[in-house]
């Protein structure tokens, strides 16, 4: 299996609007990302009031006579086991990215590891038997990164099999990949097929072309 590193001449003989200015594209890229890392919130974090503390709702002492402040309850928030004053409720953490952002985020994580030279071409990425051993063997061939992402259209099953337990190296579809992904991993390893398709994910589809299009291209060209 042999490699060879993308080149900015062939991106663009690919039909990828190549982003070379350092600058474009930058705002776009930190809004997506920060949209998928905050997608990934559980926001399960979750308090109570002094409505929902468990608790009497006398008075811990009569009003007055005991020279201490007056108090009403025990669930007060200034008591020890009262409520939480504006603490935090189960929420959903996630940003709304429009798909013309998103869009512009993939080609510029694309378009920075193709100017770094960190993207690898193979013309197929599978392994002939289930076994780690083999698999790792494979990658070590295409490259010695220490963190390795393999883009592939479709894996066989075995590849699968083989790589689950390898923790520097991720398995991803192309229709699946997206900017976070491109830029968390020193290498990319990518088909020559996944590649077309990333290309085709880049560009804007107008709405009237996209109601014609089959479900297959609706997703390929889908940020």
């Amino acid at each position: 299996m042999t490699a060879t590193v993308l080149t900015a001449e062939a991106a663009k003989a690919a039909k990828l609007n190549l982003i070379e200015d350092p600058t474009k594209g930058m705002q776009a890229l930190h809004e997506t990302v920060v949209a998928y890392q905050a997608a990934r919130r559980l926001g399960t974090a979750s308090t109570k009031t002094k409505g929902e503390v468990s608790g009497s709702g006398s008075k811990p002492y009569r009003q007055k006579g005991t020279g201490r402040a007056r108090a009403g309850y025990i669930r007060s928030p200034i008591r020890r086991g009262g409520g939480v004053v504006f603490g935090p409720k189960p929420r959903s953490y996630r940003k709304k990215v429009n798909d013309q952002v998103r869009r512009l985020a993939l080609r510029k994580a694309l378009s920075a590891q193709i100017l770094d030279g960190n993207i690898l071409l193979v013309e197929d990425f599978n392994v002939a038997q289930p076994k780690t051993k083999e698999f790792v063997a494979a990658v070590g061939r295409v490259t010695d990164a220490a963190k390795v992402l393999i883009v592939s259209g479709n894996f066989q099953p075995h590849t699968y099999l083989a790589g689950r337990n390898v923790g520097h190296v991720r398995l991803m579809r192309d229709l699946d990949v997206n900017a976070e992904d491109l830029l968390r991993y020193r290498k990319v390893v990518m088909t020559r097929g996944a590649f077309d398709v990333l290309v085709q994910r880049t560009v804007q589809v107008k709405r009237r072309e996209k109601a014609g299009l089959s479900t297959e291209i609706r997703l390929v060209a889908a940020a």
